[in-house]
């Protein structure tokens, strides 16, 4: 690991730069993988994070007060880090959620139905909705790849729908597309 602190000037501010990048970025992706229950890959990607931070770390102590602009580039990579690892996680989109639904009574069948024909199960429950008006509460649990997906069904069915996003940490039963 001496490398590192051979190293000094652009090279080293690029080195660690990108290195925090990654070190974040996997971060970030780990940390949603073990809130969704994944601890096996969360805790492989654990490992590869600590592995970074301290190899990283120490080259930015060492030297500091000669060097301080390194402290500055690893807390610009930081930043730019955590933009990116939320950024990883939503093109995975690991897990699943929950889509609800409310429209008028006349529209929610035609709705379900439409749903259903693209494969997400569906579940409708009678409800009522300002002065008393009938309303149609539709269920719709999905992996989190298949919101984008669900919703553009949702509006095009139905323009005025009033739809609700929910993050599902675990189920059991059901239909699942």
């Amino acid at each position: 690991m001496d490398f590192l602190f051979n190293i000094s000037g652009p090279a080293l501010y690029i080195i660690i730069f990108f290195a925090k990048i990654i070190e974040v970025s996997v971060s970030t992706v780990r940390l949603v993988l073990i809130n969704k229950g994944e601890r096996l890959k969360g805790a492989l990607l654990a490992f590869v994070e600590i592995m970074i931070w301290l190899i990283i770390v120490s080259s930015v102590l060492n030297n500091i007060t000669e060097d301080p602009l390194k402290v500055f580039i690893y807390a610009i990579a930081f930043s730019l880090g955590n933009f990116i690892g939320v950024t990883i996680e939503s093109k995975l989109a690991v897990g699943l959620s929950s889509i609800q639904v409310v429209v008028n009574v006349e529209n929610g069948e035609v709705l379900a139905d439409s749903l259903r024909e693209k494969g997400f199960g569906v579940t409708i429950i009678d409800g009522r909705g300002k002065d008393d008006s009938k309303k149609n509460l539709l269920f719709v649990q999905l992996k989190r790849k298949k919101i984008p997906e669900a919703v553009k069904l949702i509006k095009q069915t139905n323009p005025d729908a009033y739809i609700t996003v929910n993050d599902i940490k675990s189920m059991m039963g059901g239909y699942i597309k």
